[in-house]
């Protein structure tokens, strides 16, 4: 796959299962068709990580990004010098200033041109705050390198089978219905149309929005969420001209025959996005932020503290994550030319 530039790779959580993952990416690059890339530090952890899947991993330290091409062939690219002592499953305050560095890195990278997109490590958020991470998430986080506001910076789940966009993400379930507002699901949606054009190439996206509440309310009789706010919120999007259509009852907008009908479900809560998904396309299911002037993927797991370093994490998810970051880099490239 052929890029404009590199793609920056941060850690995550060196105590977590990313360091392995990464390796595991490097050694399927052809197979996989990935993108050329490089990881933001962690040359040491890295090659211990790879060692607990019985890979014997080269590394090529590079001092500049645009050394990786010329590298990628010989080893997995490693920028920079930091690194720190493997503890698979125990982080530590070492392993989360190493994951700090590497995600501002890898995120300014991207956004200066220098790399193609960023490709980031789940982290483990109580360890990063320990050294400044006052973001709620890594997507917030690149929201704000960014200079982009935290409600235009969308997250979308994608797999092979299926993709969605929570409407309201990390909150408590009570507090949702008192968040959702026309303005945020016109918005969204919006935001959703267009990177779903840029990015994946998808010039008239179709777009299925979710009702709140047990069977899209029941004509108002389990709620009136719908009626007063969902449905007129898509009317709008449709006299756009917005692909868009609902509101859909969630219990069974997920079943094989719907899914043919929407290429993204625009979902009113946290859960009612990511179980789908996540029963689909657990493997192989990426993070992608939308609304950013840089491409940003994450592979959609945790950071598996409880079988890191035993070599039994599935690679599916980073590999995925570092591939979707090549193909929407290669599209904007395109668009750019």
């Amino acid at each position: 796959m052929t890029i404009p530039a590199p793609l920056a790779v941060s850690l995550g959580d060196p105590a977590g299962a990313a360091p392995e993952l990464i390796a595991e990416a490097w050694m399927r690059r052809e197979e996989a068709d990935l993108a050329p890339f490089f990881v933001v530090g962690g040359a040491g952890l890295l090659k211990a990580a790879a060692a607990t899947r019985g890979i014997d991993l080269p590394v090529v330290p590079i001092a500049a990004a645009g050394e990786t091409v010329a590298a990628f062939a010989a080893g997995l690219p490693v920028l920079g010098p930091e690194d720190c002592a493997p503890s698979f499953g125990e982080p530590t305050h070492e392993g989360g200033r190493l994951a700090l560095h590497s995600l501002t890195q890898a995120a300014r990278m991207a956004l200066s041109g220098e790399a193609g997109g960023a490709v980031t490590g789940p982290i483990a958020k109580s360890k990063l705050a320990e050294v400044g991470f006052t973001q709620p998430g890594q997507t917030e986080f690149c929201a704000d390198a960014c200079g982009v506001p935290p409600e235009d910076a969308v997250m979308m789940l994608a797999g092979p089978l299926l993709r969605t966009v929570p409407l309201t993400v990390h909150v408590a379930l009570s507090a949702v219905p008192g968040l959702i507002t026309r303005d945020l699901i016109e918005r969204k949606a919006r935001i959703v149309a267009r990177a779903l054009a840029r990015d994946f190439g998808l010039t008239a996206p179709r777009i299925a929005i979710t009702g709140l509440n047990p069977h899209a309310g029941e004509d108002g009789r389990m709620g009136r969420e719908e009626i007063e706010t969902i449905a007129p919120a898509i009317a709008a999007l449709q006299a756009e001209g917005l692909a868009v259509t609902g509101p859909h009852p969630a219990d069974a907008l997920f079943a094989a025959h719907e899914r043919e009908k929407f290429d993204v479900a625009l979902c009113m809560y946290h859960d009612q996005a990511l179980v789908p998904i996540k029963t689909l396309d657990f493997d192989r299911g990426v993070n992608v932020t939308l609304g950013l002037p840089i491409v940003r993927t994450s592979p959609d797991h945790g950071t598996a503290f409880g079988i890191a370093g035993k070599g039994i994490a599935s690679p599916g998810a980073m590999i995925a994550a570092i591939r979707m970051a090549g193909e929407c880099a290669a599209r904007r490239a395109r668009m750019a030319a």
